[in-house]
């Protein structure tokens, strides 16, 4: 890291200090030392934040090696090959899982050190509108407070926590966060989700594909409900497949921590009371914005009802008070509080305060994810929401069965795209089946440059592969459909 020593009780004056290490952080203060920018970034704990340490990245890992287990399952049951599972060994798992995110982490170190960026361990709060103190900071002898005055302006960029329900104390153990439950001591028997977005459809995922007895409960009325209902139609038949229960429209009415487990209650969408045992019980319901600590009042900023610090320019992510902007999970909806929206916002952001003309984050064209089997991905407008916007559409569904190479993973799943009526512009694309994580980016671009169906089906996809369900969805759309009429 920059060991670049700052003398104790004077005030350092860089061109920006950001206050977060996480994506949002860290993308901000790469690209605005590429620009040539005096940069400070402030992290109390490690650089990479909740993403690299505790969200995106281990349970990514830990979810590749459930793709493992099944595939090991599907070989023997499916394909007659005879391979036999004799059981998951945890510590190595984990082991794998603690160094990937442990090289990640270097990577980023590395790349700010490399950058210029002068990274400061503490404790920030704002002084002013461009003043900041970090306290806590590790000197040779003593923890010690750090003052800096940005010149440009200051990035707000302190991520998120997870939201918890009245009366359920996370221990890490038996009642477990999505921060924590992948840190837990072993592999429980059986686990009940409380949350149906989707880092509760992941984790009720990867521990049925681990062996465990899994229920998972959603108040809306169906899972992952910010997803096209077609989506989360499709993913709730793939993991009940797979032997999830799933609740939707059911709300936990109390839950008993025991010595061996949890006893909950829970109201089903038929309004039945059922009394769900489990080892461990996950709660998913969402994140809220950290704020606290950074006395915002002291630079003349608010939160507003829900937390967030809301910008009153989403064209430059610039708050009521000039030079203060903020970045990933501070910020309100449309901001979506995914890694990857982050990344765009600290560099839109770092452009902003080098004087650079930079496109604002079109929320619209950015892919959301759900890493569980089958995966989920999408862009753009559902159809409900797509036709509650006043749009005339014109829709197209595929099934990824019709096409041969979603017959050889045989897990189901489907392309559905939505149009404007008349072969006008792609308003979304929605997917679910095995790697469709990785088919999204042509859709984000379809999405993106506000393509037209006949824009897509001119182009040839390769056979036999997954995506070529997308381009016969165009292709139909188009009026020049060979397997769809």
């Amino acid at each position: 890291m920059n060991t670049q020593v700052m003398s104790a009780g004077a005030t350092h004056t860089p061109d920006v200090v950001v206050i977060g290490g996480g994506t949002g952080g860290y993308s901000t203060a790469l690209r605005a030392a590429a620009l040539g920018l005096d940069v400070v970034l402030v992290e109390r704990d490690k650089v990479g934040g909740t993403c690299l340490h505790r969200g995106c990245i281990p349970s990514k890992a830990m979810l590749h090696a459930a793709e493992l287990v099944d595939g090991i399952v599907e070989a023997r049951e499916r394909w007659g090959v005879k391979a036999t599972l004799d059981s998951v060994d945890w510590p190595a798992l984990v082991a794998t899982r603690d160094d990937i995110v442990t090289r990640n982490h270097k990577g980023v170190e590395a790349h700010l050190a490399h950058a210029g960026v002068r990274v400061v361990r503490g404790s920030a709060r704002l002084t002013g509108a461009r003043t900041v103190r970090v306290e806590g900071v590790h000197t040779e002898s003593a923890l010690g407070v750090r003052d800096f005055a940005a010149r440009r302006g200051i990035v707000l960029a302190t991520g998120s926590r997870p939201r918890t329900l009245p009366g359920l104390v996370p221990d890490g153990r038996r009642v477990v966060t999505s921060d924590d439950a992948l840190f837990a001591p072993g592999l429980p028997g059986s686990v009940l989700v409380l949350g149906g977005g989707a880092i509760g459809a992941e984790y009720a995922s990867f521990h049925r594909s681990m062996g465990a007895e899994v229920t998972l409960v959603e108040a809306a009325d169906r899972i992952v409900p910010l997803e096209d209902a077609d989506v989360s139609r499709h993913l709730t038949r793939g993991l009940k497949k797979r032997g999830v229960d799933v609740q939707a429209g059911a709300r936990l009415l109390d839950a008993e921590v025991l010595e061996n487990g949890v006893r909950a209650r829970v109201r089903t969408a038929r309004g039945e009371t059922r009394t769900v045992e489990a080892e461990r019980l996950l709660v998913a319901v969402g994140r809220a914005p950290v704020t606290e600590g950074l006395d915002l009042s002291a630079a003349g900023l608010t939160t507003d009802e829900r937390g967030f610090v809301a910008p009153a320019d989403w064209s430059r992510l610039e708050t009521a008070v000039p030079g203060i902007h903020v970045v990933g999970d501070l910020l309100p909806p449309p901001s979506l509080g995914l890694a990857h929206a982050s990344f765009a916002e600290g560099m839109l952001v770092a452009e902003t305060l080098a004087g650079l003309p930079s496109a604002p984050v079109d929320y619209a064209a950015v892919p959301r994810v759900t890493y569980s089997s089958p995966q989920t991905a999408s862009v753009g407008l559902g159809e409900a929401e797509a036709r509650a916007r006043g749009h005339e559409v014109d829709v197209n569904t595929m099934p990824l069965t019709a096409v041969a190479k979603g017959m050889v993973h045989g897990q189901g799943g489907m392309v559905k795209v939505v149009a404007e009526a008349g072969g006008g512009q792609v308003l979304g694309v929605h997917l679910v089946g095995p790697n469709v994580s990785e088919m999204i980016a042509e859709s984000q671009l379809i999405v993106g440059w506000d393509a037209q169906p006949s824009d897509v089906a001119r182009h040839v996809h390769a056979h036999p592969t997954l995506s070529e369900a997308v381009g016969e969805v165009f292709l139909t759309l188009a009026g020049r459909g060979l397997h769809q009429q």
